[in-house]
């Protein structure tokens, strides 16, 4: 078998100690998770937050917060890394970090979204990516006090994809867009 296709050992896919991720440079970039109702799509977001250094997690709502079970076992370890905290109304939330200038977008299917693929970071950070409840959505009202909405195009029959999963599609968009500029 060639050297190519064997999977590497643990040592050799340099990844920090939680020592030194605390200690690195993050990006300014958040999460904002509005209403997820799975405690398994939190923890997801959490291993999504830490794998691409995201400044912060914001759970609002009905969002289970660590050290909720099924967190921390799909989270591995990254409630212990990334940073959170939790707000009750998260349009409240959103007021706040708009008001103190960071960039606010939602992950959402709207009449005027951008798609994934089309959507330039710009120049105002911290960017804070708004991700919703898994049959509702993000909630119009923080729609509105967002600067604007992305959508991930989709080409079959349903009009969703799992948050976790959509999530991590538009964070690692965003964050290779952030690294490369």
């Amino acid at each position: 078998m060639s050297d190519i296709r064997i999977k590497k050992q643990l040592r050799e896919l340099g990844r920090l100690t939680p020592e030194q991720y605390a200690l690195a440079e993050k990006l300014p970039f958040a999460l904002v998770l509005d209403d997820i109702r799975s405690a398994n799509n939190v923890g997801s977001l959490f291993r999504t937050a830490d794998c691409f250094a995201l400044q912060h997690v914001y759970l609002c709502g009905i969002t289970a917060t660590p050290p909720h079970r099924d967190i921390l076992k799909t989270a591995l370890g990254a409630t212990d890394t990334v940073g959170w905290s939790y707000h009750e109304d998260c349009a409240q939330l959103i007021g706040e970090l708009a008001g103190g200038g960071a960039q606010v977008q939602c992950l959402e299917q709207t009449k005027q979204s951008t798609p994934l693929d089309a959507f330039s970071v710009g120049g105002t950070f911290p960017l804070v990516l708004v991700v919703g409840n898994e049959v509702k959505g993000v909630s119009q009202r923080v729609i509105d006090l967002s600067h604007g909405t992305i959508e991930i195009r989709q080409y079959g029959t349903k009009h969703s994809l799992n948050v976790a999963v959509s999530a991590g599609m538009a964070v690692w968009e965003i964050s290779r867009q952030l690294r490369n500029a």
